[in-house]
């Protein structure tokens, strides 16, 4: 199941780790702050038929899909076919490299006469010591066992030439075969091994694996004595010459305690007791015979006698310090002598001359500035010496420490007297020379052909940093004596790259290249402290050989994230991870939960997702060749359960040879020389030197190798880890696609049965589903075979004990279970309990579970259905025998005869939408509600839920203890008639069968009904719109999702009546009454709080959604509607503010009546044949301004508009009708005075005053404590920017359409100074044209004749906020409203002004998702709206800085399309170099509106897009003017 085609998404935005298979495709993406920038990225992997080499990196190719509007789905693409790791880096700009990391492939592992694919979680390995094979003829029979055993896999330790400690992984010639491996009279080489692997793989379908060893090669090499320069000795690191001459001194030391010379000191050879050791007897040997001998401060001090004589000279000549080197700044430099020799520091003069100047050039100055430097070098040497004393004396501590646990301690190796064979301690280098006394030693370091055979032995220190190397300059761990020793190695010195030491590195890639040609993958050994440029480098060169290298290794670095960096940069496939780490049962089963497979009952992921992060795959085993011994550390009964825990894992198993055979001892890398047993199926219990299926644990670790590997085979990749009682372990397996089980009970024994006092009661346990057999039940028992007794030739286990073993037997036969039975069985649960008979300590069970039959089938049936939206429900499914008819239709059918208006229901409605219809959106007691009653509501949240696999979520529990979730999805659709009923009649069949499956499943088949039925909705809704969404991005197919989010139809008509005489009306029967009513859809403003009732329409909100969210979307039918409802409602030439369908409309804003004629102009010039609106009929419900609503009189569309045009230039000035409290409770009296007007000379249309705000900046006073209620914030009065720039766009438009004959009127009577005159729309188009710029730009002249106000000008080159305003500053402050203007009408300005006039906008207002509605120097600016907050700050109170300040989304959409607009002008660089600067602001849009649980963009944000909990959490003219910058890009 590896192969199928399976999509990763990798955001790009900062360093990461990626994990993949072979035949993945990698996409790369932009994250957020990537988006809108030229951003490159390089891989190492290699192009199509070229040869890996890892310095050599390929920029890839970006795709765009969707078009060109947004980088949302931009994306550049590896199709990865060859294992390994990779490195890939991103940068932008300037910077090449911005970020970057590894992609790690896993290889394809195979094996058989077939070559058949070896799952990496079907691994079952068997370590062997290779120098326990014998002769290489002997090693079929000795290896017969793993296979016996049921292992797939075999790990040999090295198979080169050993060293002479004989220890498994100290090699003397790491490119010769042992020798040992050839009987006399044979010589075999690399050529019968590598044949004999292949034997291995093809007859008895197993993989070999070897060790490759890099950071130390056996002190007996003979090319090491020939080519010491590949260690690190005295001449190549001088560095180490201080901790050498210790070394011998501390050898010497040992001498002397050997030869009894130490005796009167306390401190004889022979150290039996702490008596003896005597520790301060030790110390003080160190102390005053050892250290002061060596002096080892003296390699870090300075000479200070020669080194003043050397300043007295240069101040005597008058010497100057030279600036350049010290900057002018005093303090003295110690320069380290890189040969370091005692006294060998010496003093930067430069540093010494800034530092100690003399007063004068007498001879006493100098005599006194010499004395100033002689007394400060003293100094320095007393620190010197202090910081060896502190070095010495972790020394003592680590020479006491490794003398307690060597010669004392139980679980020490007690090695007995101090001698020159067992030393007082491990020497730290080598000494290949005649032994002689310490001062004949000591000059030898100062003689480069002796010195450079002084090798520095490896070894590991505890608690260091994996990433340093120990043996390099700067780290004293050789004279601290903080290395544990590994006597028989000598640590290899490779520094940076292959021309620092040929030899060597050219040697190890030849030993890599052998290994890798034989064998199918490698262990490296002592991963973490094997330099990784050298691993890399290697590994490169194994890989170049076997594409498909399997790489484990070992890490103790103690840190997941170091980890990582080994994993990643070195491409390991598999971390070791030991079972013995745990200390008890809960512990062991922990690590099985941690290491693999998902929870039971997970979540299906789709094909196509982001990568998560995710620990290294492990490779976890029962015993490593390290570990101490588990029969010794727990109890022999202990073998068996525990392996079978270990089985259990979803990953890699495994364990090292002897195991299996209970040996009750390490069996020791270094000392042990005895064989392994040969396989003999006919052997005696009593024969040591054979063994069979029942020699110790054999029989049990067959059964459960063929288990693990049935396993991960068959998918069973779900694990659920249960702890019964503090011995018994329960682990399950699970297969997602067949909704089989496999249950393994494990009571382990970490305590010996005989002497620990187990629980005689075992806790019954309750399996869910029906049990068709027992896979195996097996124990450890005592046998009559005699005592383990040590062979002297062979490796020999206990044959006291055996395993007795059942496999695939009926519950009725079992000896563990006394009984079974079910003990429930409702629709939905079928559960047997379990009761135990003789689950002895170190016993295990397996069972295999299935759901019941009946569930199995519904199971089945669902996955059936499910298949129309993905084939990865195919495996597990099933025919439906009786298929209700209405799922014999697709879903997809059924959903294409929704309308969009349906989808709005379908997918979304807020709770206060949901309450019109009687019902609220679901809530979950405890947590809380969705936030839609639709699909939206609940995807929202599952998309949390699902990638973490979060079962254990509020949701989910509701969803396991009722159907009250399910029954809501399909209740509140079924109820409606035509389409959108059908589709609740096929979610409640589903659900029918959903309900009758086991509890546990059914999250997992809840979210996979949902997800089918939302994709396939979202997928009909993009079909339904303009092919600018079919075809968009994802970014746009979200915004334009807004559409119906907030496009919808009520219990209540939202809009008044439109003619009958339109075409096409939506009707609908009333629920009440039973009449048929039309039902447009109508816009929300936002969600939730302006969604239903009265508060749902209004004019101004509508109209300024209108365009991106009816128009762009195409869903030109409800638009016309909507406008043509509207124009209806016209009174006093102005359309509603708030529209209260019609009837209880206020009519007290100025200038929601030209964002409605924006709208006919763009519906006119965006929709075919859109003009014919013009001609549409319109109900006029306030035919006069004092008439009744009615619908008595229908005109032309054409003339309604030009009624509202006649009205302005006539002059609207009207009192709002039951003005007061009743319509307003904080308005003062003078507000309700409604006056719009055009301005005789300029053309401007001007009104409001300054007790009423006209314009989307609306805010009124609220607070008698802070005595602004009544008060507008923002009058905004005079004439406002963008009704002056929608005014022009409106008048210029219907110039044109008169021109063409498509609209009857070329001007208005009005009556004035008592006569009728006519002004015709040019002359008023041009008044404008003519007056604007002259008005409202702000010159950078400050003597401009144009500007009246020159003392109120605080930011020249923007346009004014308004003209005429009643308070005059208000003209001058800087807002983001001149960008509408600039949209609709870019003729009113200069491209140059304009383009700086934006600049400033950017520099000031714009903010991460919205425009702050105030410039931020103005002294009432403040960003954070408080609606809450009553106080006695006028400018704040009750949230009366709605708009001075905070960040409001949708003016964001005007100055990212002017500055498109104008950037065009200005040419195609500035043009290109716009576009991006809008992909990377939008890209914080994008983010949002994914992360949104509202699928919403919000109606503003406080300063520096900081959440505002008084906002709309999805705002209408936010999407809406957001999806026109992409429209319009």
């Amino acid at each position: 199941h590896c192969f199928d085609k399976r999509l990763r998404i990798f955001f790009l935005h900062s360093v990461y780790i990626i994990n993949l298979f072979i035949s993945f495709e990698l996409q790369f993406r932009l994250g957020p702050t990537l988006q809108g920038k030229h951003v490159l990225v390089h891989t190492n992997y290699p192009a199509p038929g070229k040869h890996f080499d890892r310095h050599t990196f390929q920029a890839l190719d970006w795709h765009n899909p969707m078009g060109r509007e947004d980088d949302s789905d931009k994306f550049c693409t590896l199709d990865l076919q060859i294992a390994g790791s990779y490195q890939y880096y991103f940068g932008h700009g300037h910077e090449e490299k911005s970020g970057g990391g590894y992609i790690v492939v896993d290889p394809v592992l195979r094996a058989g006469a077939d070559n058949h694919h070896v799952h990496l979680d079907c691994i079952t390995i068997q370590t062997y010591l290779s120098k326990c094979l014998g002769h290489l003829d002997d090693w079929p029979a000795r290896l017969r066992v793993a296979k016996e055993s049921g292992y797939n896999m075999i790990h040999f330790t090295p198979l080169q030439t050993l060293g002479i400690s004989r220890s498994c992984y100290s090699l003397a010639d790491q490119l010769s075969l042992n020798p040992e491996f050839s009987p006399p009279g044979k010589n075999y080489t690399w050529t019968e091994v590598g044949e004999l692997v292949q034997k291995l793989k093809k007859e008895w379908n197993m993989i070999c694996i070897t060790d490759v060893v890099y950071n130390h090669t056996a002190a007996n090499s003979p090319w090491i004595k020939e080519h010491p320069e590949c260690g690190y000795n005295l001449v190549n690191s001088p560095h180490l010459r201080s901790a050498w001459v210790l070394d011998r001194a501390i050898w010497h030391m040992t001498c002397n305690m050997a030869d009894a010379k130490y005796a009167a000191m306390g401190l004889p050879a022979q150290v039996q007791n702490e008596g003896h050791l005597n520790v301060s007897a030790i110390r003080n040997v160190l102390w005053e015979q050892v250290f002061p001998k060596v002096k080892l401060w003296e390699f870090f001090q300075v000479k200070i006698e020669s080194t003043v004589e050397e300043f007295r000279t240069l101040l005597t000549e008058g010497a100057k310090p030279d600036q350049k080197k010290t900057g002018g700044k005093q303090g003295l430099k110690i320069i380290q002598d890189p040969k370091f020799r005692r006294f060998g520091n010496k003093v930067d003069m430069d540093s010494a001359l800034e530092t100690f100047v003399p007063h004068s050039r007498s001879p006493q100055a100098i005599l006194e500035a010499c004395n100033w430097l002689w007394g400060r070098l003293e100094e320095i040497n007393k620190e010197q010496y202090q910081q060896m004393l502190h070095h010495q004396e972790q020394a003592a501590n680590c020479i006491v420490g490794n003398v307690v646990y060597e010669r004392l301690a139980d679980h020490g190796p007690k090695l007995g007297p101090v001698t020159r064979k067992d030393p007082i301690v491990t020497r730290y280098f080598t000494f290949p020379f005649e032994e002689k006394s310490l001062e004949d030693d000591l000059p030898m370091m100062d003689q480069p052909d002796k010195a450079r055979h002084f090798l520095a032995h490896n070894g590991w220190v505890m608690g260091d940093d994996p990433l340093r190397n120990f043996a390099e300059p700067g780290s004293n761990v050789y004279i601290r004596r903080e290395l544990i020793c590994w006597g028989d190695s000598v640590k290899l010195r490779y520094g940076n790259k292959p021309e620092d030491c040929p030899y060597l590195w050219a040697h190890m890639q030849k030993y890599t290249e052998i290994t890798a040609k034989h064998f199918a993958g490698v262990r490296l050994d002592n991963c973490h402290s094997t330099p990784l440029h050298v691993a890399e480098h290697m590994l490169s060169a194994a890989r170049a050989i076997r594409p498909n290298l399997y790489v484990i290794a070992e890490l103790f670095t103690g840190s997941e994230l170091i980890d990582n960096v080994f994993v990643n940069r070195l491409g390991i496939t598999s971390l070791v991870r030991e079972a013995m780490s745990a200390g008890d049962s809960h512990e062991e089963g922990r690590l099985v939960y941690r290491y693999g497979g998902e929870p039971v009952g997970a979540f299906v992921q789709p094909s196509l997702r982001p990568l998560v992060p995710s620990i290294a795959h492990a490779m976890f085993l029962d015993v490593t060749h390290d570990n101490e011994c588990p029969i010794q550390l727990r109890s022999a009964y202990d073998s068996l359960p525990s392996s079978a825990i270990v089985s259990m894992a979803c990953c890699c198993s495994g364990s090292t040879r002897g195991y299996d055979e209970m040996v009750p001892h390490q069996i020791s890398v270094v000392k042990e020389e005895r064989f392994y047993p040969k396989w003999n199926p006919e052997a005696k219990a009593s024969s040591p030197g054979e063994v069979n299926l029942k020699t110790g644990i054999i029989a049990g670790k067959l059964a459960l190798n063929k288990m693990h590997q049935e396993l991960a085979s068959k998918g069973f990749n779900q694990v659920y880890v249960d702890q019964v009682d503090e011995d018994i372990v329960a682990v399950t397996r699970h297969c997602p696609s067949t909704h089989q089980s496999v249950v393994a009970v494990c009571r382990t024994a970490f305590h010996n049965p005989k002497h620990h006092q187990y629980r005689t009661e075992v806790p019954p346990m309750f399996i869910p589903g029906k049990i068709e057999e027992v896979i195996l039940e097996a124990r450890i028992i005592d046998r009559q075979a005699g005592t383990y007794k040590k062979c002297e030739k062979y490796i020999n286990g206990m044959p006291e004990y055996t395993v007795e073993i059942k496999e695939h037997i009926q519950l009725k036969d079992s000896g563990v279970v006394k009984h079974a039975g079910v003990t429930s069985k409702g629709s939905s649960e079928f559960v047997q309990e379990i009761i135990f008979e003789r689950l002895t300590p170190g016993s295990v069970i397996a069972f295999r579970v299935s759901l019941d039959p009946k569930a199995q089938e519904l199971v089945g049936v669902i996955r059936h259905h499910l298949i129309q939206f993905s084939p990865k429900y195919k495996p597990g499914s099933l025919p439906d025998q009786h298929t209700p008819t209405i799922l014999e239709t697709p879903l997809a059918q059924i959903m294409s005869k929704l309308t969009l208006g349906d989808m709005n229901m379908l997918l979304f409605r807020c709770d206060s939408e949901e309450q019109e219809d009687g019902g609220g959106c679901y809530n979950i007691p405890s947590w809380t509600s969705f936030k839609y009653g639709g699909l939206q509501g609940l995807l929202s949240v599952m998309a949390d839920i699902r990638p973490k696999n979060d079962l254990g979520h509020p949701v989910c529990d509701n969803l396991r203890e009722g159907d009250w979730m399910i029954d809501y999805v399909s209740n509140r659709l079924v109820c409606h008639s035509g389409a959108l009923g059908e589709v609740g009649k096929w979610l409640k069949a589903m659900f029918h069968y959903l309900k009758h499956i086991p509890r546990y499943l059914i999250p997992c088949y809840f979210d996979a009904i949902l997800v089918g039925a939302y994709t396939t909705a979202l997928d009909t809704t993009f079909n339904k719109m303009s092919s600018f969404v079919q075809n968009g991005s994802t970014f746009v197919k979200l915004l334009a999702l807004g559409s119906v989010q907030m496009g919808g139809v009520g219990s209540f008509p939202a809009l008044p009546p439109l003619s009958l005489e339109l075409p096409d009306i939506p009707y609908r029967l009333n629920k009440d009454t039973g009449k048929k009513e039309q039902c447009c859809v109508s816009l929300a403003a936002g969600l939730p709080h302006f969604s239903s009732g009265i508060f749902r329409s209004w004019g101004r909100d509508t109209f300024i959604a209108l365009r991106g969210l009816m128009l762009v979307t195409g869903r030109h039918l409800e638009a016309r509607n909507i406008i043509l409802a509207f124009a209806g409602t016209l009174r006093h030439g102005l359309i509603p503010n708030l529209l209260g369908e019609g009837i209880c409309a206020r009519f007290n804003c100025r200038d929601a009546v030209w964002w409605w004629l924006q709208c006919i102009q763009d519906y006119c010039t965006l929709v075919p044949e859109g003009i014919a609106i013009l001609r549409c009929p319109v109900v006029r419900m306030y035919p006069h301004d004092d008439s009744e609503p009615q619908s008595l009189l229908t005109q032309p569309l054409c003339d309604v508009i030009h009624e509202a045009m006649t009205r302005h230039m006539q002059g609207i000035d009207f009192r709002e009708r039951n003005a007061g409290p009743k319509i307003d409770m904080h308005m003062k009296d003078e507000g309700f005075n409604i006056v719009a007007k055009v301005h005789r000379d300029t053309g401007f249309v001007y009104g409001g005053n300054r007790f009423n705000c006209g314009t989307w900046m609306d805010k009124m006073g609220e607070s008698d404590k802070a005595r602004n209620k009544g008060m507008p914030a923002t009058p905004r009065d005079g004439s406002a920017v963008e009704i002056v720039g929608l005014s022009k766009s409106a008048v210029r438009w219907l110039v044109e359409l008169h021109k063409k004959g498509l609209f009857p009127h070329s001007s208005m009577k009005i009556h004035r100074d008592g006569k009728e005159v006519k002004v015709s729309y040019e002359e008023w188009n041009h008044k404008i044209l003519a007056n604007f710029e002259k008005n409202f730009y702000v010159s950078h002249d400050e003597k401009d004749p144009n500007e009246k106000h020159p003392d109120l000008v605080h930011k020249r080159g923007i346009y004014k906020d308004s003209h005429g305003a009643s308070s005059p500053w208000c003209d001058y402050q800087l807002r983001p409203n001149f960008c509408i203007a600039m949209v609709v009408a870019p003729e009113l300005f200069t491209v140059e002004r304009a383009w700086k006039a934006l600049g400033m906008a950017e520099k000031k207002l714009l903010g991460p998702l919205g425009m702050k509605t105030l410039d931020p120097d103005d002294m009432v600016y403040c960003g954070v709206y408080d609606n809450a907050l009553d106080n006695d700050n006028y400018n704040v109170a009750r949230g009366f800085n709605y708009h001075q300040g905070p960040e409001w989304l949708w003016p964001i959409g005007y100055f990212l399309r002017a500055k498109l607009y104008f950037a065009k002008k200005l040419g195609k660089e500035t043009y290109e170099q716009t576009v991006y600067l809008v992909k990377s602001i939008l890209s914080q849009h994008y983010v949002h509106l994914e992360r949104s649980s509202w699928k919403g963009l919000p109606e503003l944000t406080n300063e520096n897009g900081q959440y505002c909990p008084f906002s709309c959490e999805s705002q209408a003219w936010s999407i809406s003017t957001v999806l026109e910058v992409l429209h319009d890009i």
